[in-house]
């Protein structure tokens, strides 16, 4: 199997995978809520169960990876996200609802952007970095595709119907996608968890390691509160600096075109630099489009929204390529879980965090966000320099 289709395949498998999950509950939280009789606030609630459980499983999944290769834990996702969302649609009361979640959040822990990462960094070890902005490339339509399919499928068979269709389309998709990615001899137990070996493009001293790994996790927990803040509550911030609704909507409909233009910039200009200077330029892109706002008000609204969807787009692509280029590929599957964990925790509260600072402060809770992308961009200045005695070809 070519590099090109082990990415087209992990790439469309991927658009799947988050589009039946965390691009969901957008469209049908309500429509849950209303037949359940409980607030859409509930539904939310258990979405941030299944975050919490992805985190908690995500190092275990890529033990497994490092181990196995990614194509049986992979396969073994699509087979949990069919049966959580079989399950999501069949529930009738809020414990079941909750533990629907709690079985996607096993599929998510297993069959997302970390588990498809350390697929082809197993596949392709340090040659890796091309493949997994390509990976991002494809995934990158998931909100533009899940987004209407969702409300399509809920507007002809109600939220229940378009739950089970998503799970057959795991099935029917995602499996048989999943399932012709290459077999891989099974690691060394010992081998697979041990810390990894100096490669070229990882020369980092043990307290370098451990400085690189904190300030990594951190950074990861930073782009993650943003991105997940700024997708549930975009078109409100856009609001609270004076754009009206149908035009806040239609700029936050930029976020999903931007982050795939950031990607391509990644993917050709940027793929001749070091990633590090990729992660740098993207964590600034946020903070640039709040400080155009602060200066423009409404006018700068589209500005600031295609900054952060590039910006976004881009630091995606560095949560796969620098654990690769600091840490080399042994063991890659099982730190990366592990690096993971803050954001995914993170993840699950921001909607709500920011939503109380946009209550409380309106527009100025977009310097909230600012600040902590500025904080991120810091982290990364101060990212180990052991990792810049490599150029841009050592990662790729």
């Amino acid at each position: 199997m070519s590099r090109l289709t082990t990415v087209a395949a992990l790439g469309t498998a991927q658009t799947l995978a988050w589009a039946s999950s965390y691009y969901l509950p957008a469209m049908l939280a309500v429509p849950i809520a209303l037949d359940l009789g409980m607030a859409p606030s509930t539904v939310f609630a258990a979405f941030s169960v299944a975050l919490i459980v992805s985190a908690a499983l995500g190092p275990y999944a890529g033990r497994a990876i490092d181990r196995f290769g990614g194509r049986p834990v992979l396969i073994a996702s699509n087979l949990v996200f069919a049966a959580g969302l079989a399950a999501l649609g069949w529930a009738d009361s809020t414990p079941q609802l909750f533990l629907a979640w709690a079985l996607i959040g096993i599929a998510m822990g297993s069959g997302l952007y970390e588990a498809a990462f350390a697929t082809v960094v197993r596949l392709h070890g340090q040659e890796a970095r091309s493949a997994i902005t390509g990976i991002t490339l494809f995934a990158g339509f998931a909100s533009t595709v899940g987004w209407p399919v969702s409300a399509a499928l809920e507007s002809h068979f109600g939220w229940r119907g378009a739950c089970m269709a998503w799970a057959g389309l795991h099935l029917l998709i995602g499996l048989p996608l999943n399932a012709c990615l290459p077999r891989l001899p099974r690691a060394n137990a010992a081998d697979a968890a041990a810390p990894a070996k100096p490669e070229p493009a990882a020369l980092l001293s043990e307290a370098e390691a451990r400085r690189a790994a904190f300030l990594m996790a951190y950074v990861f927990a930073v782009t993650w509160f943003i991105s997940t803040a700024m997708a549930a509550h975009l078109p409100s911030v856009l609001q609270a600096v004076g754009v009206g609704f149908a035009l806040a909507v239609s700029f936050a409909a930029l976020v999903g075109p931007a982050q795939v233009a950031g990607r391509v910039l990644e993917f050709t200009v940027l793929q001749r630099f070091h990633p590090l200077l990729s992660a740098r330029l993207a964590a600034m892109a946020h903070p640039l489009g709040a400080v155009a706002i602060g200066l423009a008000g409404a006018p700068a609204a589209a500005v600031f929204t295609v900054l952060h969807g590039a910006g976004n787009g881009i630091l995606t692509i560095a949560i796969g390529t620098l654990p690769l280029l600091l840490f080399g590929s042994q063991g890659y599957g099982r730190r990366q879980g592990l690096l993971m964990v803050p954001a995914r925790l993170v993840q699950a509260g921001a909607p709500f965090l920011f939503g109380l600072s946009l209550d409380r402060w309106g527009a100025g809770a977009l310097w909230l966000s600012a600040l902590l992308g500025l904080s991120a961009c810091a982290a990364l200045w101060w990212m180990p320099a052991g990792a810049r005695s490599s150029p841009a070809g050592g990662a790729r």
